[in-house]
Order: C-alpha cells, then structure tokens, then sequence
C-alpha cells in the first residue's frame, strides 16, 4: 500500500513546534530574547526624556530602534547561537541522519524567528504604548510598512544567522563570537543614540549594515511622518530600505548555502 509522504513544508510547521518548544524551555534565552529589550526601554525612557522634534520624545525614538534590534535578537543573534550549539552536541550530524529534509529545519528555523519576533515587537509595543507614548498607527498602510520591514529585516536576519553560525568553533565561544558584533551594531546603527548625532565615519559604516535601514524603516512607521525631515537625508528613504535589505537577503543566503555545516570540522 502506498504511502504519500509527508511535504517539506509540513515536516517544517512540525519543525516549528519542537524549535519553539525547546526555545521556551531555556528561561535565559527567553529572558534575554524577551525581557532584556524591555529592560533598556524602561531604562532608556527613565534617564532621556529630552524632546527631538515637536511631539517626538527621545523614548519614542528609541523605542521604534529597539523594535528594530529585536528582529535582529530574534533573527541573527538566536540562530548563529543556537545552530553553533547544535552543531557542536551532535543534534545537526543527528538530524542529517534521519529521513527528514533538510528544508524542513530551516523552515522550522524560520518558524521560530517569525513567533518570537513577533511576540517580542507585540511586548514592545504594548510597553511603549502604555508608558512611554510611543503612538501605535492608525492608517492601514503603516502596518503594511511594518510588515514588509519586519519581513525583509526578519529574512535577512534569518539567512545572515545561519551563515555566522559556522564561525564559531565550538558552542562555548558562540555568545562571545556573536554578541559583541550585535551590540556594536547596535550604537552604530541609531538605536541607543540618534543616528544623526553620530560621527559621519559612524553613519557611514552604519549604513553599510541592515540594522540601521530596519531601524530607520520601524521609526518611519512609529513617528510622525514629519519627523522624516530630521533624518540624515531627509526622508524615509523607504525604496534604499528595501533595496539595501534584499541585497543582504541575497548576500546572506549565499553565504548560508557556501558555509553551513551540518557537523563540526574535523568530526567523524
């Protein structure tokens, strides 16, 4: 009697479930993924309460950059982190054996990026609306503008990720590998200061990098549309955005296809 065998696409939504499962189940992953956004908003928000521009306070600022970073937390930094484990305790060579495509685990890959950075920019926004002022759009097509950032940003992170993942030589030097680049990437991309005010070497080097473009992108859709006259070129540069986005979408998926390993070097 034939059997149809399952799709790639099935086994993937499967996949999701078992990723999403074992990622709740670390209290410090979920604590830093989750919590630690929100953490420096309050502190963020408690110590600069100067204004930018009429209606527009530097909490409103920096919330929609830290909504922004946290598609970078979810994306990047959870998976270069979490496949570099993987790889090093056998669950990847594991894996490799079973019947399962390998599509599957990269959909189940993409599956946790999509609930959590969802759930997290909801957590965000919930805290920045009810604390800090951070006004939540009202037309449609700012939300079809979040959406596509949120995705192209989310895509981005997704497929740079997987790609990082392989510099790491083992699971204990992942976090030391991965952290210090998102937390640069972070002061020079507009998040904890106002990317305008920074040096123009900074600014330059920034914009070469996707979360300048996702940060820019979520205060587009979170402030008002007159405060594009205060950015560096004095506009949303929506069309750059995208541009620049799928470009690194691209460099990330060839990265990803050149360099992931599904076991460690020198491993049998």
């Amino acid at each position: 009697m034939n059997r149809t065998l399952p799709s790639a696409f099935s086994l993937g939504l499967a996949r999701t479930g078992i990723e999403l499962k074992e990622f709740f189940r670390l209290r410090e992953t979920v604590v830093f993924t989750f919590a630690f956004p929100v953490i420096l908003l309050f502190v963020f928000g408690s110590v600069f309460d100067d204004e930018l521009a009429p209606g527009v306070s530097f909490t409103q600022y920096f919330a929609a950059g830290m909504i922004a970073s946290g598609i970078v937390l979810s994306s990047f930094q959870t998976l270069a982190i979490g496949i570099a484990v993987e790889r090093d305790d056998g669950t990847l060579k594991r894996l490799r054996g079973t019947p399962m495509p390998p599509l599957a685990y990269f959909l189940g890959k993409v599956g946790l990026v999509l609930v959590t950075g969802l759930v997290q920019a909801a957590v965000l926004l919930v805290v920045g609306a009810l604390l800090f002022g951070l006004e939540l759009p009202t037309d449609p097509m700012r939300w079809l503008r979040f959406a596509w950032v949120f995705g192209l940003g989310a895509a981005a992170g997704t497929v740079l990720g997987i790609a990082y993942s392989s510099l790491a030589r083992s699971s204990k030097s992942a976090a030391a590998v991965v952290s210090p680049v998102v937390i640069v990437l972070q002061f020079i991309s507009g998040v904890f200061f106002v990317f305008t005010e920074l040096p123009g070497w900074m600014q330059t080097l920034g914009s070469v990098f996707p979360l300048r473009w996702l940060a820019q992108g979520m205060r587009s859709v979170f402030l008002p549309e007159e405060f594009a006259a205060a950015e560096v070129s004095g506009s949303w540069q929506l069309g750059l955005t995208a541009l620049i986005l799928t470009a690194w979408l691209v460099i990330g998926t060839l990265l990803a296809l050149r360099t992931f390993r599904w076991q460690r070097p020198g491993s049998r």
